[in-house]
């Protein structure tokens, strides 16, 4: 039997922070193999699960997602019963200690006390995953616990998913503490920020929050309920990537360009909707190569590319080499410029600089509009 929920999008912790790209874009508005934004998975995850009633929160810099996700057509939500709405909240700076997912709920908690729904599903917007919320809900309402978190195991818990939440579990998967990954260990359970509970209980979470502190994050309060709810992790399975940091973002890119590693993701039957923008095929001059990359619409590729991937309208001079690199749409690669281990931001030109690459294991970042 589907279950009615109503999904809940949230944006992320205040204290997640990628250098150079999110000076101009929240996470959820980062461009993703160059055609998707990081929000159309859980958006997308949400529709394919029959979950058509969707909030999605907004803090800074909302105008990319605001343009991005527009009327909400393109993900095959029911506009006679469904809706896709954005909910905004208004006093809050980015790094404020109030600007806390508590704090966007209870600006909107009429919207939510409002919809018709027995359960809600809460999904970040800063993690790439498919998972159907159906299968979850069944899970949930099943084995008739408080809250179910979804979690991920990793064995890299030392170098990357910095800043996200772990779960400790006991032996029957039952969370007795969340806390956040300070890299102490490589096997951890990974919280994916993906809850499942009934909508009375989100709203009691919401204002008991408020009543013991205007700081705490949803997931304080999650760790807070482990102690007299009953609350259990749920093991996901497949792909999954966290965008926590520049190095995060660069690897769950590449590490797409692996043919058996998208086919986790990229499923027939689990469509990943985007906004589509019409543009002409790429265009391949004489004399240019492309190896193992992937390559948006609308680009003329003169030079070499190989292991990349090229958003929209960019253009790749003749004799100019791309390895290991996210060019981002519109960036412009003069003749002879060779770029290594970067990601170039929108916009960006680079011809009076001939080489540009990194030797550690973070990539240089070129910012958005810069001529170099």
């Amino acid at each position: 039997m589907a279950h009615k929920a109503l999904g809940v999008i949230n944006s992320a912790p205040n204290y997640i922070r990628v250098e150079g790209l999110h000076d101009y874009r929240p996470i959820g508005a980062f461009s993703f193999l160059g055609r998707f934004r990081v929000i159309d998975f859980p958006i997308s995850n949400m529709s394919n699960s029959g979950l058509d009633k969707i909030h999605v929160y907004l803090n800074s810099r909302p105008r990319s997602i605001v343009e991005h996700i527009g009327s909400g057509r393109h993900y095959n939500i029911n506009s006679k019963r469904g809706s896709l709405q954005m909910m905004f909240t208004q006093n809050n700076g980015a790094s404020s200690i109030y600007n806390t997912d508590i704090n966007a709920y209870m600006e909107n908690i009429e919207q939510i006390e409002r919809t018709p729904r027995d359960y809600v599903v809460i999904a970040p917007s800063y993690m790439v995953y498919k998972q159907d919320f159906q299968q979850l809900l069944d899970f949930h309402v099943s084995t008739g616990t408080d809250i179910t978190i979804m979690y991920h195991k990793v064995d890299q818990a030392k170098d990357y998913y910095r800043g996200c939440n772990i779960l400790n579990l006991n032996k029957q998967k039952g969370v007795s503490s969340i806390e956040r990954n300070m890299g102490t260990a490589k096997e951890k359970n990974i919280s994916m920020d993906t809850y499942v509970m009934s909508k009375e209980l989100f709203l009691y979470l919401i204002k008991r929050a408020r009543n013991e502190s205007s700081a705490y994050s949803f997931a304080d309060m999650l760790n807070i309920a482990c102690n007299d709810m009953d609350v259990r992790g749920y093991l996901h399975k497949g792909y999954f990537a966290a965008i926590t940091s520049l190095d995060d973002y660069y690897r769950a890119n590449i590490e797409l360009l692996d043919y058996s590693t998208a086919n986790e993701l990229f499923r027939p039957g689990w469509q990943i909707y985007t906004r589509t923008t019409d543009a002409c095929p790429s265009k391949y001059v004489s004399g240019s190569s492309v190896k193992n990359s992937m390559i948006c619409n609308g680009s003329i590729i003169e030079g070499r590319v190989e292991n990349s991937i090229i958003g929209r309208n960019v253009h790749i001079g003749q004799g100019a080499v791309i390895k290991d690199s996210i060019i981002l749409s519109y960036a412009d690669i003069a003749e002879g410029v060779r770029i290594e281990r970067a990601v170039v931001d929108k916009w960006a030109e680079i011809k009076k600089l001939k080489t540009i690459a990194s030797n550690g294991v973070t990539p240089t970042y070129v910012k958005r509009n810069d001529i170099l």
